[in-house]
């Protein structure tokens, strides 16, 4: 039986991060291995990593930031909900249990939102391809909301819905990872409403939670797309995204939002997964799927109903995942 044809869009995130990151991120670009890059307005390295953007004409978005380093909106001059007593963002967790006990003030978050938008295009003399969030945090209960209307007030259409399938069912995630993954999942899906409402479109399928990493192999990266394009009739043609976080690694003290580089940055990680993305057998693998690499802009991306989809439109992609 055939299988059904996938586009798929490579996203590295993080771009602008630091220069030893966006050195490996250009570098997967130029070898055909990442289609698009998320850029932190942000990071310590984002008008360098602008400038290569351009230069190499790579599709660039923006990578929302809530969690990390310092804002670049009005929060940065006073005090904020979105910020701790240093001027720094709350965190990853953080951010997210504030976010829980009703903490942040939403309009901070869409002002933040704006401001980030305003220096993208500052940056870029455009506005970004798309629109996803650092550390997920675009799909948090209301953040979503004003991300959505944010987007679509400066005419933003593409973002990211990291829901992948069947993640809860991963058990080479370790515990904590694997909570979180499911967390972001429950959150994304959650989130389906207020992105369909503002007319916001990402692609059929989601992967990288599962391959994050240590995780990441050519058999994963193949096995989480099958994964979640499973009962997809054959023949038909889907769209998806693979995340991904390559580069090599940050070293203290270049790099950050504002803080320095973090642990996940500095990790040997990185450097695997831009081994991973470069190396020939993920290439063959995905060939041999049926799997096309393409840029966000080549897609037809996805939004599921002209208005809020019905139950029945999402059920091949909104299926639970195994908990």
């Amino acid at each position: 039986m055939s299988r059904p044809r996938v586009r798929l869009v490579v996203t590295a995130d993080d771009f602008g991060y630091c220069p030893r990151r966006d050195e490996g991120i250009v570098e997967a670009f130029l070898a055909g291995a990442v289609t698009s890059v998320s850029l932190l307005v942000n990071g310590a390295a984002t008008e360098s990593a602008a400038e290569l953007a351009r230069r190499h004409s790579i599709p660039t978005g923006l990578h929302a930031n809530l969690s990390e380093g310092r804002p670049v909106g009005p929060a940065r001059r006073g005090a904020s909900s979105l910020l701790g007593p240093e001027g720094f963002f709350l965190g990853k967790m953080g951010f997210r249990e504030a976010v829980a006990a009703g903490d942040v003030d939403l309009p901070q978050v869409r002002e933040e939102l704006e401001a980030q938008l305003s220096c993208f295009r500052e940056l870029m003399g455009r506005a970004p391809t798309h629109v996803d969030g650092h550390q997920h945090v675009h799909v948090l209960p209301g953040v979503c909301q004003v991300f959505a209307e944010a987007l679509q007030a400066y005419g933003v259409r593409f973002t990211r819905l990291p829901l992948e399938r069947g993640v809860g069912g991963c058990t080479w995630l370790e515990a904590p990872a694997r909570a979180f993954a499911c967390a972001v999942e429950r959150d994304a899906r959650a989130a389906v409403g207020p992105f369909s409402r503002h007319g916001l479109r990402w692609t059929d399928a989601f992967v990288g939670l599962s391959t994050c990493g240590r995780h990441m192999s050519a058999h994963r990266v193949s096995g989480a797309l099958a994964r979640v394009l499973e009962g997809t009739l054959a023949g038909h043609t889907l769209t998806a995204e693979l995340m991904a976080h390559p580069g090599y690694p940050s070293v203290p003290p270049t790099g950050g939002c504002g803080e320095g580089p973090d642990a996940f940055s500095c990790s040997w990680e990185r450097l695997h997964e831009l081994r991973v993305l470069t190396a020939p057998t993920l290439r063959t693998r995905l060939a041999q799927d049926g799997v096309q690499l393409c840029a966000l802009d080549d897609l037809d991306s996805k939004r599921p109903g002209e208005e809020v989809p019905c139950e029945a439109t999402l059920e091949p992609f909104l299926e639970p995942s195994v908990l």
